[in-house]
């Protein structure tokens, strides 16, 4: 099932078309200072939202598969597949990915309980979007990628594509000719996520990094040994002194016990063992994303630290994009019984 895209323009959230409650008509002037009060926020709170890329559209679409809307308001895509029932969600906030479940129904994306799910601030968890910036820089932090509207331009039953271009928002910041594009496919046994970037110009290159903050779901860190190529890699861990510190990983299986904030250049393969859960997710790089940070809040309750832990696909040095050329980051996530 294909859906216009027209049907499927971002949208925003919904507010309510009366502006204030009447509880009375013995007090006029208060009910007028209300009604001026509400319509002041209401065209403050659409101008923020225009400025970020929302629209007034609505969804109409609620099938299992399709555009469904959150109880914030906020949609997302929904993909199912027709054979082995495995199932993916996209939010247009955003563009991120923020649930796989196979075809058991393990969800192997997580997202925080403190996450705020109505478009006030990026999402916390999912497949986040750092870009054009990861972590601090001379924009905001990890980029804007992550708190804009993506626009959905191609959508079936299991797959769907977003696409993200300049706005007077981004401008602000980022005064680039870019376009990017993210397309993620549910296939029986396996999730693909396609990050392309694309320069636009007609002659200046541009310089930027690109991440997936990816936040996996784990029965309990004390359950979970994180495999790859991490022997003898060599790391940045960001928690040791002022600038962090370069060390030297001798484990072949990363037990996570305390807090995290590690960059290993040139790991790209890393493979998450639940025995909680008796799974592996095998997240394979396959392009673009040469290297990989672990990180997780260990001890923040409030963040639910015991059932999560991110694991990003990461493209640490600056890509320079020559005019007219275009990068991309290839991401599979394959499941499979230990």
């Amino acid at each position: 099932m294909k859906f216009s895209v027209a049907a499927i323009v971002a949208s925003s959230l919904l507010y309510s078309t009366s502006a204030f409650h009447i509880q009375a008509p013995s007090k006029p002037s208060s009910l007028v200072l209300n009604a001026s009060r509400a319509a002041k926020k209401k065209v403050s709170r659409a101008k923020w939202l225009e400025k970020r890329g929302f629209s007034d559209a609505v969804a109409t679409t609620s099938s299992e598969s399709g555009i469904i809307k959150n109880d914030e308001g906020l949609e997302f895509v929904k993909l199912v597949h027709p054979e082995s029932g495995a199932s993916a969600e996209v939010y247009l906030f955003g563009g991120v990915v923020t649930s796989y479940k196979d075809g058991d129904g393990t969800e192997f994306i997580a997202v925080r309980p403190d996450a705020k799910m109505d478009g006030s601030k990026p999402i916390s968890g999912g497949l986040s979007h750092c870009w054009p910036q990861f972590g601090p820089g001379e924009i905001q932090q990890h980029g804007f990628a992550r708190n804009v509207m993506w626009e959905v331009t191609e959508s079936t039953d299991t797959t769907v594509t977003m696409q993200m271009k300049p706005s007077d928002y981004t401008k602000e910041m980022w005064d680039k000719e870019f376009l990017c594009n993210f397309s993620v496919s549910l296939e029986a046994g396996e999730l693909k996520t396609v990050m392309n970037v694309k320069n636009e110009g007609a002659e200046e290159s541009f310089d930027f990094q690109a991440a997936l903050h990816s936040y996996f779901t784990t029965s309990s860190l004390e359950n979970l040994e994180i495999t790859g190529s991490f022997e003898g890699k060599e790391f940045l861990n960001k928690l040791v002194g002022d600038e962090g510190e370069m060390q030297t990983e001798d484990r072949s299986a990363i037990k996570i016990s305390e807090e995290y904030d590690r960059v290993y250049k040139g790991v790209n393969d890393p493979v998450l063992k639940d025995s909680g859960t008796g799974k592996a997710l095998n997240i394979l790089n396959q392009a673009g994303w040469e290297d990989t940070v672990l990180w997780s809040p260990y001890g923040n309750e409030a963040m639910g630290f015991d059932n999560f832990v991110c694991v990003e696909s990461v493209k640490f040095d600056p890509v320079t994009l020559d005019a007219g050329k275009s990068w991309e980051g290839v991401l599979v996530l394959k499941p499979e019984a230990l």
